[in-house]
């Protein structure tokens, strides 16, 4: 048995985290080194997808309530308009192997990363 992943543990209550968003299958914190004035996660509650390419083929749905999450965040603590972000892989920047998006909010022109 594998030890659970660090949002497990934030979800369990076992590591603080800022809970912003939580239903029964998906869950949203704040990120602790924030790149933008919103700048959360939303995760997953089950640790069955390393990444977003597992989640998209094991379970759509489950993915959709993600990007739902996302939105329904930037409506909630931005401008309604986000940036969704998934590293997919160690070399991409995914350092935590249980699927998770980055949304970003309010974000200034001049830090858009990769354009």
């Amino acid at each position: 048995m594998t030890e659970p992943s660090i949002f497990t543990r934030i979800l369990n209550g076992e590591i603080p985290g800022e809970i912003l968003a939580d239903t029964d299958r998906v869950f949203a914190v704040r990120d602790i080194d924030p790149q933008a004035p919103l700048h959360a996660l939303v995760i997953p509650k089950t640790e069955q997808y390393r990444d977003v390419t597992e989640l998209a083929e094991g379970d759509p749905g489950l993915l959709a309530e993600m990007v739902a999450m996302a939105k329904r965040l930037a409506t909630e603590h931005a401008n309604g308009e986000y940036r969704l972000i998934f590293n997919n892989g160690a070399s991409a920047g995914q350092s935590v192997f249980h699927v998770h998006a980055h949304v970003l909010g309010d974000i200034e022109e001049s830090k858009l990363v990769g354009f």
